[in-house]
């Protein structure tokens, strides 16, 4: 009988495209590499909840940098999961991928403090895509992301598939 399938959760939330379209290239770079032996779920955050964690074997977060923050969609996720998972995903692997316009250290250490009171286990260097928009225009505008991010994404996906599979996380 075959084993089944391992679950990658990402949740997302974007903006102007950038973060979604990090999130979807990575969740296809894991569909590609774990195949029939990997279930990846792309869950906005506003849909997703604590039951989708619990489900899952490791998760990605992704999220744009709002006001040198994670977003307040990301935040309601956490608002709505952090109490019901506190205790219940002790060690689950976890990855980051955040957008920012010009430093994105703060989104990531505001993150990287929430997956420390959950007790999650960080398995990747997160990924800091930076889009340099500083003009309230910039800022707004639907973004391309550059093929060389896009390729740390498909890297991460990968890294994600692979090391489910295998079993090293």
């Amino acid at each position: 009988m075959a084993a089944a399938p391992r679950r990658l959760l990402v949740v997302w939330h974007s903006f102007t495209g950038a973060t979604r379209t990090m999130a979807e290239t990575l969740a296809a770079s894991a569909r590609e590499v774990g195949g029939e032996a990997l279930q990846v779920s792309l869950l906005h955050a506003a849909d997703a909840g604590a039951e989708d964690v619990l489900a899952a074997d490791a998760v990605v977060f992704a999220t744009p940098e709002t006001l040198a923050s994670i977003s307040g969609a990301m935040k309601d996720f956490f608002d709505r999961s952090y109490y019901p998972l506190l205790g219940r995903c002790d060690g689950k692997p976890y990855a980051l991928v955040v957008c920012a316009g010009s430093d994105g250290h703060p989104t990531i250490a505001q993150l990287q403090r929430i997956a420390t009171g959950l007790r999650l286990r960080e398995v990747a260097e997160p990924v800091l895509v930076c889009t340099h928009a500083q003009t309230p225009e910039a800022i707004a505008a639907e973004k391309q992301v550059p093929e060389a991010e896009l390729e740390r994404a498909r890297e991460l996906g990968a890294l994600l598939a692979a090391g489910l599979e295998l079993g090293i996380f």
